[in-house]
């Protein structure tokens, strides 16, 4: 059965917090793909991962790119899995399909934003009564990632 946390932005946007835990994914050798809510989103994501850090370089690509099957980190607005990612991060409210192919998968939520908010209770209860094992991680203050449930 997959892993499936819940990530609560409290302290942070997404693009802070995705890039760390996309690296952390590439230490543990597992490849990932990220479904963005939309392609104008994905691309965003996509320009923020070549940028967001001078002394770091995040190897991806997106799904409109090519030979998106090589790419260790896949950001999509679809709910494929081009380079066979064994971690699915699920942002901006995208739909969830086939989880159970994943070792992994990780829905990332803003908490100040209503609509994200009620969308990730809503992924929880059917993920939940589909019988997966769930946890629920909330920023600190300090940005830092607690286990509340």
């Amino acid at each position: 059965m997959t892993d499936v946390l819940f990530y609560h932005l409290t302290e942070s946007r997404l693009e802070d917090a995705l890039p760390p835990l996309l690296e952390k994914s590439l230490e543990r050798g597992w490849r990932v793909v990220v479904q963005a809510g939309s392609e104008e989103r994905r691309d965003a994501l996509d320009q923020h991962l070549w940028t967001y850090r001078d002394e770091s370089f995040l190897p991806h690509g997106t799904d409109a790119s090519l030979q998106p099957d090589r790419q260790p980190v896949l950001i999509c607005a679809t709910q494929s899995n081009a380079n066979s990612a064994q971690v699915r991060f699920l942002v901006d409210g995208a739909e969830p399909s086939g989880l159970d192919e994943y070792e992994r998968a990780v829905f990332m939520f803003d908490g100040h934003d209503r609509a994200q908010v009620e969308t990730a209770r809503a992924h929880w209860k059917a993920l939940k009564d589909a019988g997966h094992e769930l946890t629920y991680w909330q920023q600190t203050e300090d940005r830092r990632w607690e286990k509340k449930a």
